[in-house]
């Protein structure tokens, strides 16, 4: 009976270090410029060239990132304008990580007794170790006072990056991690920020 509580208890550290390692999402932090006035803010475009563009080429990818940061601009109030008060800069760019996780496991060694004349089990303790490595992402959304050429407000998403070769995947993922970033974003054109 105690080898079974055992091995429901390394079972159960084992789903939650694999309910943990699931979670959806990337991790967003954000940074605002305690001195920036966003009241007075009203109108943005795109700072010219973009970060994410930086070889002089757009991609599918940089393209479906403009236009998810404009959307999220506009649902904000924000006009896009030739004459902006903030400038909307994007960079990605992604790193090769490697994870590893250990955790303690059973096993069992079958020995041949000579004076039973007979096989038994012994079950032993060792640490399984597993490493992975997957590709991690980066997004940064920078919004810089067009007056002061100041970085007033930076959004930062950072997540695993899905092997998929599916666009309608990248899409929605480019689409949420923006969305998060955003949602982090307390100010609306033209006025203070909404209590928190």
């Amino acid at each position: 009976m105690k080898a079974f509580r055992i091995t429901a208890w390394t079972c159960g550290l084992f789903m939650l270090a694999l309910l943990a390692g699931c979670a959806t999402g990337p991790r967003i932090s954000t940074e605002a410029d305690p001195e920036a006035d966003f009241a007075r803010y009203r109108t943005f475009a795109f700072y010219s060239p973009l970060a994410i563009e930086k070889d002089g080429y757009s991609s599918a990818a940089s393209e479906r990132m403009k236009a998810s940061a404009r959307a999220q601009m506009e649902a904000l109030g924000y006009q896009y304008s030739d004459k902006p008060d903030l400038w909307l800069n994007i960079n990605a760019y992604t790193e090769r990580r490697t994870d590893v996780s250990s955790y303690p496991t059973v096993d069992y060694a079958y020995y041949y007794s000579y004076r039973a004349r007979g096989y038994f089990v012994m079950p032993y303790w060792r640490d399984r170790t597993d490493v992975y490595r997957y590709t991690e992402g980066t997004i940064n959304v920078d919004l810089v006072d067009v007056a002061r050429n100041r970085l007033v407000w930076e959004g930062v998403a950072v997540g695993r990056v899905s092997n998929s070769k599916d666009p309608s995947q990248r899409d929605a993922r480019i689409d949420g991690a923006i969305a998060g970033i955003f949602a982090k974003y307390p100010y609306r054109a033209g006025s203070v920020p909404a209590p928190q």
